[in-house]
């Protein structure tokens, strides 16, 4: 009897198993080539836009995957949407304020930081060699908070946050450039402590008197206008980003995503109605995915959704003391 149900058992297992695999297997093609068209969407802007663009590459022609691009980027200018807010930690000693945020189907951060000229730009102390945690950034900077900032290329396949991408401007001087003469869009502060973003070449950053910059984007708000068309074409991800408000009050905000039972992500339009609703008069989207990540003294305050922790990477925007 004890055998039968042994064996019972055993077949169960191997059937759930089976089963468990084939769904694994047969899951992109149902994803990529199946009859859900506002999945296959959400999933091609998501998965595009990641560390893996070669995954959709495998199942769908570059024209699919451009026309599905473009159906999130034709909707027209999106409005805002009230998003909830709640303050956390204030200290009016230390000029930040942490407040946890929630919209339609995320959850996160967002840190104002009242005096602008206290944002600069951290770089890890090993360029080409590899990147440091957000947490050893703002650490070596001495710093008491901070955000992942750009983005980074990895010509060694390494993938630990090497080399940062663009143009790279610590304290005035550029301390990494692999785009030369190329116009990048920059994502820096200039000797005002003002936020300007917009593409430019090495030479304009050092006309623009920007002391501390990265390079991503896209942009979210410029001049006080919403630039996001549609969803913003890049699917739904953990995303960072980084605004100003008319007074220069500095608007951190990293939100958690591919967490189901917590926070799935946000798309770029989501990002963007975030700083409307914080009146930023300007603002752009940094580095998202598992670079996500808001520190504050010495802790982690947003939920990584990578199960090894804190990513490796190049630039951070700290806040000093």
């Amino acid at each position: 009897m004890k055998r039968k149900r042994r064996i019972r058992v055993k077949v169960i297992i191997t059937f759930l198993a089976y089963n468990l695999i084939l769904l694994v297997l047969l899951a992109p093609f149902i994803l990529f080539w199946g009859p859900f068209q506002a999945l296959k969407v959400m999933a091609v802007g998501s998965v595009y836009t990641s560390r893996h663009p070669q995954v959709v590459k495998a199942f769908l022609s570059q024209t699919e995957i451009d026309r599905i691009m473009n159906l999130n980027n034709s909707q027209g200018v999106s409005s805002s949407q009230t998003i909830g807010r709640k303050e956390v930690m204030a200290d009016a000693s230390s000029g930040i304020t942490i407040e946890d945020i929630q919209g339609p189907s995320f959850k996160g951060k967002v840190m104002l930081i009242k005096d602008p000229k206290r944002v600069k730009v951290a770089v890890t102390k090993e360029i080409g060699v590899t990147g440091e945690r957000v947490s050893d950034l703002v650490k070596d900077m001495g710093a008491v908070a901070g955000i992942n900032a750009g983005g980074f290329y990895d010509p060694n396949g390494k993938g630990n946050g090497a080399f940062p991408d663009g143009l790279t401007v610590q304290n005035g001087k550029i301390v990494h450039n692999n785009v030369g003469n190329q116009a990048v869009n920059i994502v820096g502060f200039n000797d005002q402590g003002k936020l300007i973003i917009g593409n430019m070449t090495a030479a304009q950053v050092a006309e623009k008197h920007i002391l501390e910059a990265v390079t991503f984007g896209p942009n979210l708000i410029v001049d006080g206008n919403p630039v996001i068309s549609g969803d913003g074409g890049w699917g739904i991800a953990p995303r960072t980003g980084i605004g100003q408000m008319a007074d220069g009050t500095v608007i951190f905000v990293v939100i958690d995503g591919r967490q189901p039972t917590w926070s799935i992500g946000a798309t770029l339009r989501d990002l963007m109605n975030v700083f409307e609703n914080y009146h930023a008069v300007n603002a752009v989207n940094l580095d998202g995915g598992s670079s996500s990540e808001l520190v504050y003294n010495g802790q982690v305050e947003n939920k990584l959704w990578d199960i090894f922790g804190e990513r490796y990477i190049p630039t951070a925007f700290v806040v000093t003391p």
